[in-house]
């Protein structure tokens, strides 16, 4: 398995796993496919904004992808991050997850200005909540019943990892008192 950044040849497969997330499960709080245009418009805006976008490639196939972007479009959270790790159904419990979140959150590390990451998950998804804690990530809160699909209503757990030696840029730390 390879990790590496995505490129527009990757999007027919990375569009399968993102539309297979939003008709089988609730990681994806969507109802409604998306097409090709939509994910090559997301690719496009992630990485014009510098933010990665990551590919785990197994035997010449897009096993899964992951990336982060501002949290919030408010510039007062321009140093956080929410981040999304999808992998294809064929290709669980491989280790995928694992290795996506490690190159993402080093990524992050090294951009020196992401200060915190926010993990968004479906109060259910013990899988999902399971792989942020073995990187540190810890449950900051639980919003109940905020989204709706497949007929149900659903919790969102947010977590949260602060990553170590940050540098806020220019309009960055406390105001003046």
């Amino acid at each position: 398995m390879v990790i590496r950044d995505a490129r527009a040849a990757d999007l027919p497969e990375i569009l399968a796993i993102h539309n297979d997330a939003i008709a089988e499960t609730t990681a994806i709080w969507d109802t409604a496919p998306v097409d090709l245009e939509e994910r090559r418009a997301w690719l496009r805006d992630r990485t014009a904004a510098g933010y990665p976008v990551l590919v785990a490639e197994s035997a010449g196939e897009v096993a899964g992808y992951a990336s982060y972007a501002q949290w919030r479009p408010k510039s007062g959270y321009r140093f956080t991050v929410e981040n999304s790790v999808y992998v294809a159904d064929r290709f669980h419990r491989r280790g995928i997850a694992t290795a996506l979140l490690t190159e993402l959150l080093a990524r992050a590390e090294r951009s020196g200005t992401v200060h915190a990451v926010i993990a968004a998950i479906e109060s259910a998804n013990t899988t999902s909540i399971v792989l942020h804690e073995k990187f540190g990530f810890r449950i900051v809160g639980e919003l109940p019943e905020v989204g709706h699909k497949f007929g149900r209503w659903m919790d969102l757990t947010l977590m949260q990892l602060t990553m170590p030696g940050a540098v806020c840029g220019s309009g960055g730390g406390r105001p003046p008192r």
